[in-house]
Order: C-alpha cells, then structure tokens, then sequence
C-alpha cells in the first residue's frame, strides 16, 4: 500500500483542529464542544489526516 500525501483541505482541516485544541489546552480558551474533550478531538484530526493520506494513495 502507497501512501501519498493528503489533499489541502484534508491537510488544513487536521492543522485546525489540532491548533484549536492547543489553544485550549495551553492558553485556557472555554471552548464549548471541546471541554473536557481535548484528547478525542485530537484523534479526530489524526484520523482525518490519516485516511486523506490513505484515500489519496488508492
């Protein structure tokens, strides 16, 4: 199995999550959705980004 690299908008939507749920974490933002659930966003935006690379390959 080839992997290639993600599309933008795959690539962009993962870098997002994952600087909204630093800023959460590191600078205290209260971010509604978010609270208390930091770590399940940040496997979110992993996961994303691992099927846009997986997707692309195919």
């Amino acid at each position: 199995m080839g992997l290639k690299a993600p599309g933008i908008l795959t690539f962009m939507l993962s870098v997002i999550i994952t600087v909204v749920v630093l800023v959460a974490m590191f600078f205290g933002a209260n971010i509604p959705l978010l609270k208390g659930n930091e770590f399940w966003a940040l496997l979110v935006a992993q996961f994303i980004l691992i099927t846009g690379c997986l997707m692309r390959g195919m």
